[in-house]
């Protein structure tokens, strides 16, 4: 307990010990389901703060979990102290290098916000609020990867604080290997403070949302499918079931293209021919409103969550797919992945060839409601072509690095870890070592 009280004359940045005021909903993740039991909560102001915790922890032999907000939470914090990251908001854009210097602590956003003026994007998924650093250590799946590829692939230089508080800028050339586990092995290598990002040419964005109701479902997963089929790598296509409470079941397809709007209407001139739907949000529309497509929550909020893979979308696939209701859960969602997704990618997750990912939600009111989706779930999953391998920013909880890695890869990523934290100082969402 000393050590952990020792931390107020480490760091600048507040601290919170169990039973201060403020302590439990400063340890709180993104997704309220889930318990996150910590020793402490740090809020760094800058790097330096970063390295003197980590020298701290290293010599006290105290575990360090880094969260800017909680995103992707586990729960495997018992412990630790837990690092928030949200001031280190460093944001600078080079439009004639095309690059942006990427605090940890930034949104995904932010970046969008202040790329759009120079007719640049940063690879944003499908929420604003998500930190890119997160992101990036998972991998990463964009709206515009299909373009351009994992998030990490983007990703030209980390700014790093290592096991022994030693602050480092970490290159392909300066550290081969520890540049390869950070652009999508997770958190379990060092604490990243910043990164460095290639950003990317949007100098036309057209993409919005289109709503029907659920008796439409297979007309328009039909249409989706004929649209996938044929798409160039500059527009992505998915699909959405949807079943909010209070409300009819509905079905969606939300679209982006990097491209002339008049292209974009005539690769998604399958959806024309549809019946009258509810709304449709297409639009051109600046990088920075990518956002608005999907319109997820942007506070915290209780969830179940279940990624998958899928090898193919094919017509007994689709059957599958709407064969029943998706009560309980809020929303099944279909992603057409492809394109630069399935080119080489000097990371842990390597090529990404499966077609279509699958993601599903619902919330957990009580016991037998959190039962019911987990049930919803896995027979749905079991239903369709699922490859068994998962982005790692699509596991939940109850999963592991196992669930998202080769065998290859997940040797070679812990070997990284034994050589760089041979202490286990970092305590990642999803650590490497079993």
């Amino acid at each position: 307990m000393n050590s952990l009280i020792a931390l107020r004359s480490v760091v600048r940045g507040r601290v919170l010990l169990s039973g201060d005021p403020g302590f439990d909903a400063a340890r709180r993740p993104w997704n309220l389901a889930v318990e996150q039991p910590v020793a402490a909560v740090v809020e760094a102001v800058d790097a330096d703060d970063v390295a003197a915790l980590v020298r701290h922890a290293h010599s006290a032999g105290l575990g360090v979990a880094t969260q800017p907000n909680g995103h992707g939470a586990t729960g495997r914090t018992d412990g630790t102290i837990l690092l928030r990251t949200r001031m280190l908001d460093t944001l600078e854009i080079d439009p004639a290098a095309r690059r942006a210097r990427v605090g940890a602590g930034v949104p995904s956003g932010r970046v969008q916000a202040a790329a759009a003026p120079y007719g640049l994007t940063g690879l944003p998924g499908s929420s604003p609020v998500v930190s890119v650093t997160g992101v990036a250590l998972g991998g990463g799946l964009s709206w515009f990867g299909r373009k351009h590829g994992w998030v990490a692939d983007s990703v030209t230089a980390f700014d790093i604080v290592d096991a022994e508080g030693r602050r480092r800028h970490v290159t392909a050339d300066t550290d081969a290997d520890l540049f390869w586990a950070l652009r999508g092995g997770g958190g379990d290598f060092a604490i990243v403070t910043a990164l460095e990002l290639a950003l990317h040419p949007a100098p036309h964005l057209y993409g919005g949302r289109i709503l029907w109701t659920a008796e439409h479902a297979p007309d328009v997963l039909d249409a989706y499918r004929r649209i996938a089929a044929t798409a160039p790598d500059e527009l992505t296509v998915w699909l959405d079931l949807l079943h909010f409470p209070g409300a009819d079941p509905m079905v969606a397809v939300d679209a982006t293209y990097l491209g002339d709007a008049d292209e974009a209407r005539d690769l998604l001139s399958p959806l024309d021919g549809l019946p009258g739907p509810l709304s449709d949000g297409r639009r051109v529309m600046p990088v920075s409103e990518l956002g608005t497509i999907t319109a997820e929550p942007t506070d915290p909020g209780a969830g179940l969550s279940r990624g998958e893979l899928l090898t193919e979308l094919d017509d007994v696939a689709a059957k599958a797919l709407l064969a029943d209701p998706i009560a309980p859960l809020l929303s099944v969602q279909i992603r057409h992945l492809g394109g630069a997704f399935t080119q080489p990618s000097d990371s842990p997750h390597g090529p990404l060839t499966e077609p279509y990912a699958l993601y599903l939600f619902g919330i957990p009111t009580d016991p037998a409601t959190a039962q019911a989706v987990a049930d919803r779930q896995r027979v749905l999953a079991e239903a369709l072509p699922v490859s068994g391998r998962k982005p790692l920013t699509f596991l939940n909880p109850g999963e592991t690095v196992a669930d998202a890695f080769a065998p290859a890869s997940l040797a070679r990523l812990r070997d990284v870890k034994h050589r760089h934290d041979p202490h286990n100082v970092f305590r990642s969402n999803f650590p490497v070592l079993p």
